[in-house]
């Protein structure tokens, strides 16, 4: 790493990119936001900030063929743990903040999530269809172990018997093995745990304030050992930082328990090329125009790639070898494991169930 003096320690984006919506002049209503007490640790004058949101919707209708998911719920809006990749940063500038420091430093809490889940899973019209809690970000960084709103997110799936995906990378989520055990017991939950890499140096340096590899690798365990059926995703693959550890992995999650493992490709879109670049030339001057080199080689020779159909997985030589790793170590390491598909009758059931009673 770079011996930089301005590098700020504990957070992944080391500068502010301006907002490219700043020329609309975009202002908060006040009946919308909220600004409340700061949280969080202080790393080298870099502190969290909560900010109190009031949303009339709560769940994302996705409608991206490359996503496999068809609604999300983001109870948070930025995401402390600060991975430098992330491609949700560029979500924050519609809320008027860059999506560099801003987006670690400034977390939008929606503070009515579950009484607005509750009210659309509970109406008469809602048909069950899985909800994916994260998709933007995650739903269990930092503020979730006081907060607890993922937690209350859970106990409402519970109630209406209703089917709920999760995505993470912290190990806060071994705190709600109870909710989760009684969720899997009726087929309703699939857990995915991100793994970027097996070297704790990488993690540190890509995913500034997400839990240790060995805490997640010690999380698939546990989760698997709870009949909770979990899945790992190696997202994003960068070259000649972690794209060495392809088959490394794989062995590893699959012998943690993990059922399957997808992986995406780093794509740099909007702001986040920026950020990227900065970070990367001053955590890693050596290799930094080789990385940036080979991502533009998979995205068309550019860093950017908004492409359906390409964007998640590349193109080209790198995105080829990619493939083709994952293919031979699924079939060495998971073959004939399958995921369940979650059940949505048995919301249908209890809704009508429910209804008889009045």
């Amino acid at each position: 790493m770079s011996n930089n003096n301005e590098f700020i320690y504990g957070r992944g984006a080391q500068l502010n990119v301006s907002n490219r919506f700043d020329a609309h002049n975009h202002e908060f209503r006040d009946d919308f936001l909220n600004h409340c007490a700061t949280e969080g640790d202080e790393v080298q004058n870099s502190k969290t900030v909560l900010i109190d949101t009031f949303p009339k919707s709560i769940l994302n209708k996705v409608t991206s063929p490359d996503v496999g998911m068809g609604f999300s719920l983001n109870p948070y809006q930025g995401c402390e743990h600060g991975c430098i990749y992330c491609y949700a940063r560029n979500s924050h500038e519609y809320w008027g903040f860059s999506a560099g420091l801003d987006f670690e430093q400034k977390i939008l809490v929606k503070r009515n999530a579950v009484q607005l889940l509750e009210k659309k899973i509970s109406g008469k019209k809602w048909e069950a269809a899985p909800i994916v809690l994260s998709g933007n970000t995650d739903c269990y960084q930092p503020i979730e172990k006081k907060l607890k709103i993922t937690r209350q997110l859970l106990e409402t799936f519970l109630k209406y018997k209703h089917p709920v995906g999760i995505i993470t990378k912290n190990a806060l989520v071994q705190r709600d093995m109870d909710i989760l055990r009684e969720l899997a017991a009726d087929n309703l939950v699939h857990v995915n745990l991100s793994v970027t890499s097996l070297e704790e140096k990488t993690r540190r340096i890509l995913e500034s304030r997400t839990a240790s590899i060995k805490k997640r690798l010690e999380t698939i365990e546990k989760l698997s050992t709870a009949n909770i059926p979990v899945s790992v995703m190696m997202a994003p693959i960068i070259p000649a930082i972690n794209s060495h550890e392809i088959m490394p992995l794989v062995k590893e999650v699959s012998e943690r328990g993990a059922l399957g493992v997808g992986y995406t490709i780093v794509r740099l879109n909007g702001s986040i090329g920026a950020i990227f670049t900065d970070w990367i030339k001053k955590t890693m001057p050596d290799r930094a125009d080789k990385v940036l080199n080979q991502i533009e080689s998979v995205h068309g020779g550019s860093l950017n790639d908004s492409r359906f159909g390409t964007r998640m997985k590349g193109e080209g030589e790198f995105a080829d070898q990619v493939k083709q790793q994952f293919k031979i170590a699924r079939a060495k390491y998971l073959k004939g494991r399958e995921r369940p598909d979650l059940n949505c009758e048995l919301h249908e059931e209890f809704k009508n169930g429910q209804m008889k009673l009045f």
